[in-house]
């Protein structure tokens, strides 16, 4: 066993040559360096493009049908109030989302852009003290509250117990409230001093809406909307004033769930408005795409492009209505794209 062992120990693959028989020379150990040199950069370029993963793109006519389009957003409005920022959805099939407030949270902030309050949308009302019956007198201990809504009702036994109650009867009239000063409820949750407190203050608004996948828009606008003969109009007479700055930044918008490589053009993108009013428009074109990664794992998401367009208006003059436009068409094309090792 000794033996074998000793045999190993002077197994020599690159036997040593009698140093009478070489000589070192300067040029003899430049180039050793430079052969060191040149392995080491071809062992790390030939290891990367082993690692390197090929993709394998591929384009079909999109078929699918009945499906939904999910929209990211996170938008900050640094001179808008959230308490007049709403969100509105439509689509070419007729379908409508006015003032949208599920699956979405405000955050009001201050100049400097510093957090006040976050809040679902639609939560945290005023509540009323001894408000106004709908048949008269006030609100009695021990009795149901009933508030009127000043002529809006759909059916006679229906109540609105806030001014936000009020305006949504309104607005399902086609109706505008134009002094909320009027309206008890309104007045007693201080819905005009609410808004004059928050002047100057911004809004960042983030969350999602699931929408039907085919054209259509979905804006940020100020007022609450409502149809009337066909036209969507928004309610801009209840907060007394006659411009809107609606100068924005989007942090973050995606049609649908994140995937590698994925590059998203509005993503950190911003404006100022230099007039007192103006509808800045986004012409979006979505791309379906389906992504497989190299474990074959599988995300159905879109890619989209965009262009832009503003109108803008002097104050006293609202030719278009002021707010921050989204509209979206898809193309009939789908990408595939595949990670391959």
């Amino acid at each position: 066993m000794a033996g074998i062992l000793n045999k190993l120990r002077n197994l020599d693959a690159y036997p040593k040559i009698n140093e009478d028989f070489y000589s070192r020379t300067l040029s003899g150990g430049v180039i050793t360096l430079l052969s060191s040199v040149v392995m080491f950069l071809l062992f790390f370029s030939e290891l990367r493009l082993y690692l390197h993963t090929v993709t394998e793109t591929k384009l079909i006519v999109d078929t699918s049908r009945g499906e939904t389009l999910l929209i990211n957003f996170d938008i900050t409005f640094p001179a808008l109030a959230c308490s007049i920022l709403s969100v509105d959805a439509m689509d070419i099939s007729g379908e409508l989302h006015l003032d949208v407030k599920h699956d979405i949270i405000k955050r009001r902030l201050d100049s400097n852009g510093n957090t006040i309050e976050a809040r679902q949308d639609g939560i945290g009302a005023t509540k009323i003290e001894k408000p106004l019956q709908k048949h008269g007198g006030r609100l009695e201990h021990n009795k149901t509250y009933c508030g009127s809504c000043y002529g809006a009702e759909a059916e006679e036994h229906d109540c609105c117990n806030t001014c936000e109650d009020v305006r949504e009867a309104y607005r399902k009239k086609g109706w505008g409230v134009t002094n909320p000063d009027l309206i008890d409820q309104c007045k007693r949750e201080g819905f005009l001093q609410r808004v004059k407190d928050e002047e100057g203050e911004g809004c960042n608004i983030y969350g999602f809406l699931e929408v039907n996948k085919v054209a259509g828009n979905f804006h940020f606008a100020p007022g609450k909307s409502f149809h009337q003969s066909g036209v969507h109009v928004h309610d801009l007479l209840a907060f007394q004033k006659d411009s809107f700055n609606i100068s924005h930044k989007i942090n973050r918008l995606t049609y649908g769930d994140y995937f590698p490589g994925v590059v998203n053009p509005l993503d950190k993108v911003q404006w100022s408005q230099d007039t007192p009013n103006a509808m800045y428009q986004y012409f979006i074109k979505v791309v379906p795409t389906v992504y497989t990664n190299i474990r074959g794992h599988t995300i159905r998401s879109n890619q989209f492009s965009v262009t832009e367009h503003v109108k803008s208006s002097e104050a006293g003059q609202l030719q278009s209505l002021p707010g921050v436009f989204f509209f979206y068409d898809l193309s009939p094309i789908k990408v595939f794209s595949r990670y391959l090792g």
